[in-house]
């Protein structure tokens, strides 16, 4: 049996029935991290003892017949701003480089739960501020189908991971466009969940009315079984859809609008074109009904997001000072010194950039003009 050729559904089930160990599972994840990473640089830390003791763990309840979870024995990665209790979470920047997180994100709660093994953090775009996981502190990753090229970014490195097959499934955070990008760049499936539907608790804000966690996955069987194990309300998320909201209900109108905005779009190219018209024909021939809608707004769309995301993200990062926590710059200064010292060594000059543009749109003069 090929282990990493499974499907997350198929390798739970097999765990379950008892036909294939957990540990055997993460062992087999753990050797193919081992000869990907030197090439891919998709992991920041691998939690192998961590692993190790979940798949034991996992196993032990099949001896004693204890009923297991629905993502049993299934490897994820997890993208390094997303909280894992007792572990690194360093969001790809020197500030937090030595940070080691005081509680597990409720995403990565829920996947324990159910019995995943967690494999390790993975890289990402300083605090997701861009699309390449070029702008880490600690290291560039790689492209599985070509080295020489990006994943895409911020979560290109849990899009590498699946893509290398050094992890089953993956955890990234979308704010605009990093999972659905790197998904894109790296020929896996990514899903940005509706906003609300997935908690954010643990997630470390870039921009809060826009973060939103999702998965990655070989395909879109393996990523809805994730997604049914993530979406539900959290109390502690206070952005969470209301329970009686997120469940699962059957399409009584099956229906697609295709916006006209998107396909008038310059960019829009020819392969990509015939691509979408080859799915809109695969909906159709399941019964699904497209029509032609409009959005007037979208061409704002890119103008909102630049204002938006920078000042959120000025805000959020104010806190980050190396005083409370985070790297602290060594030598003698005054107060305002020390912070301006911990800030301008710990983060990197894309998310000084953003800090800048998001501080300059929600100064006095600027903040009703533009936000």
């Amino acid at each position: 049996m090929d282990i990493l050729r499974l499907s997350a559904e198929q390798t739970a089930q097999k765990v379950r029935d008892g036909s294939l160990r957990a540990i055997d599972v993460t062992e087999a994840y753990l050797e193919r991290i081992g000869l990907t990473e030197p090439r891919i640089n998709a992991y920041l830390n691998i939690m192998s003892d961590t692993a190790r003791a979940q798949a034991r763990g996992v196993d032990a309840k099949v001896k004693s017949g204890t009923p297991l979870g629905r993502l049993a024995g299934v490897p994820f990665a997890i993208k390094d701003n997303i909280l894992i209790e007792d572990h690194l979470a360093t969001c790809g920047s020197n500030i937090l480089k030595n940070y080691r997180a005081p509680y597990s994100a409720s995403a990565v709660q829920r996947l324990i739960d159910e019995d995943a093994i967690i494999l390790g953090k993975t890289n990402m775009d300083e605090f997701a501020m861009g699309s390449s996981t070029e702008r880490s502190a600690f290291k560039v990753t790689s492209n599985p189908w070509d080295i020489s090229r990006v994943p895409g970014g911020s979560s290109g490195g849990s899009a590498a991971a699946i893509a290398a097959s050094s992890a089953l499934l993956a955890l990234g955070s979308d704010t605009g466009g990093s999972i659905r990008q790197p998904a894109a760049f790296c020929g896996v499936t990514g899903l940005k969940p509706t906003y609300g539907s997935v908690s954010r608790y643990g997630l470390v804000a870039f921009a809060s009315s826009l973060d939103q966690i999702g998965p990655l996955g070989r395909d879109s069987a393996d990523v809805r079984l994730a997604f049914d194990v993530l979406s539900s309300h959290d109390p502690k998320d206070a952005t969470s859809i209301p329970a009686a909201l997120t469940r699962d209900k059957r399409f009584s109108r099956k229906t697609i609008g295709l916006p006209k905005e998107y396909f008038d779009a310059p960019g829009l190219d020819i392969p990509t074109r015939s691509a979408l018209q080859e799915a809109i024909r695969v909906y159709q021939r399941c019964g699904w009904k497209i029509k032609d809608v409009s959005l007037p707004n979208t061409k704002y769309a890119l103008c909102a997001y630049y204002v938006i995301a920078p000042s959120e993200a000025s805000a959020n990062l104010a806190r980050f000072d190396g005083i409370r926590y985070g790297r602290r710059a060594e030598g003698n200064f005054d107060l305002a010194a020390l912070y301006r010292s911990n800030r301008t060594q710990g983060f990197g000059e894309e998310v000084q950039r953003r800090i800048i543009i998001g501080t300059f749109a929600l100064s006095h003069g600027y903040y009703d003009a533009y936000y």
